[in-house]
């Protein structure tokens, strides 16, 4: 068959046969370089779409530490807060263990004033 696609070329000079051979290689190497040039592209948007999925991971991981780290911040303020007011309770009894050891020490001072006068 490529004999009949060689046909057309009979009888033209050989410098003209010359520059068509010139033109097919040329043809050629273009083709070649067409499909080099067509795999860096589908190689450069595969590279492309891997990185614009590994950015949408981590927007989404992002999201994720956020809401985990507004989480933790409440946590930590209900934690304050229960640690203040357990703070104060324990200073309000504290205050009333003082009373009460006061009152105590009264009480035992009456004691032994009143044991003082039976003895009298």
């Amino acid at each position: 068959m490529s004999w009949a696609v060689e046909e057309w070329k009979e009888g033209l000079s050989p410098r003209v046969l010359q520059k068509i051979h010139e033109l097919e290689s040329q043809v050629d190497k273009l083709k070649k370089e067409r499909q080099q040039r067509q795999f860096q592209l589908e190689s450069l948007e595969a590279a492309l779409q891997k990185q614009k999925q590994k950015v949408e991971n981590e927007k989404n991981e992002a999201v994720t530490l956020k809401r985990e780290n507004q989480s933790l911040m409440e946590l930590c303020d209900s934690l304050e807060k229960a640690k203040q007011k357990i703070s104060h309770d324990l200073q309000v009894k504290e205050s009333q263990v003082n009373i009460q050891s006061g009152q105590l020490n009264s009480s035992k001072k009456d004691i032994e004033r009143l044991e003082q006068e039976l003895k009298r």
